[in-house]
C-alpha cells in the first residue's frame, strides 16, 4: 500500500511546479498587444523584461503575479497539508517559474518568485533578503549583485535561525537563483553588467 505521505509530496511538487511554470509576463504583454516579451530586451519572461515594453501596469502585474506563485501557493499548500509542504510547494513553484515546461524549460530568473515565497512562509527571512538586497542595490547600483548576496545572506539566517525545513527552502531556492544568474555574475567579474537605470 503507499504511504499517504509519498502521494502528498508528489502532489505538492505538481501543485508548486504547475503553478510556478504559468508565465504571467509572457502572456500578460501578448494579451495587451505588446508580442512576444522573448524577443525583446533580454529575452527574460520577468517583470523587469515587460517593463522595456514601456507598460509600466503589466510590468507590476507581472511582478505581482510572479511573487504569488510561490507566495500563495506554498500558503495554500501549508494551510491544507502542513508546514514542510508549503515549503516544498514553494520552491517547486520557484523551479517551474524558472524552467517552464511550457517554454522549453527557459524561464525567468526567478527573485519575484523568491521574495513572493520568504515573505509568505518565513517573513523574517524576507524582510533581511529584502533589507540586504536594497542597501546593496542602492551602493553598488547593481541589482543582481543585490540579488545573488541576499540569497547568501538569507540562507545563512534561515539555517542558523529558523528549523531545518525552511533552511532547506531558502537554501534550495538560493541556489536555483544564484545558478540563474551565473551570466550576470560573469558580467560583474568583467564589470560590464548594467547598472539600475543605465540603458542597454
Amino acid at each position: 500500500m503507499t504511504d499517504p505521505n509519498f502521494i502528498y509530496w508528489i502532489l505538492t511538487l505538481v501543485i508548486g511546479y504547475t503553478a510556478g511554470s504559468i508565465p504571467f509576463g509572457l502572456l500578460l504583454a501578448r494579451a495587451t498587444g505588446q508580442g512576444d516579451i522573448r524577443k525583446i530586451g533580454s529575452g527574460n519572461i520577468g517583470a523587469t523584461n515587460v517593463l522595456r515594453t514601456g507598460r509600466k501596469d503589466i510590468a507590476a502585474l507581472t511582478l505581482i503575479l510572479d511573487a504569488a506563485k510561490a507566495g500563495l501557493t506554498g500558503w495554500f499548500v501549508q494551510n491544507w497539508l502542513g508546514v514542510p509542504f508549503g515549503y516544498a510547494a514553494a520552491a517547486a513553484a520557484l523551479i517551474g517559474h524558472c524552467y517552464p515546461i511550457w517554454l522549453g524549460f527557459k524561464g525567468g530568473k526567478g527573485v519575484a518568485t523568491f521574495f513572493g515565497g520568504l515573505f509568505a512562509l518565513v517573513w523574517p527571512v524576507g524582510l533581511v533578503a529584502a533589507g540586504v538586497w536594497l542597501f546593496t542595490a542602492f551602493i553598488s547600483k547593481y541589482s543582481s549583485l543585490g540579488a545573488l548576496i541576499a540569497c547568501v545572506v538569507c540562507t545563512i539566517v534561515a539555517i542558523v535561525f529558523l528549523p531545518q525545513g525552511a533552511g532547506v527552502m531558502v537554501g534550495v531556492m538560493s541556489a536555483v537563483i544564484i545558478w540563474r544568474h551565473r551570466e550576470n555574475i560573469d558580467r560583474l567579474r568583467r564589470g560590464v553588467e548594467t547598472k539600475i537605470g543605465q540603458k542597454g
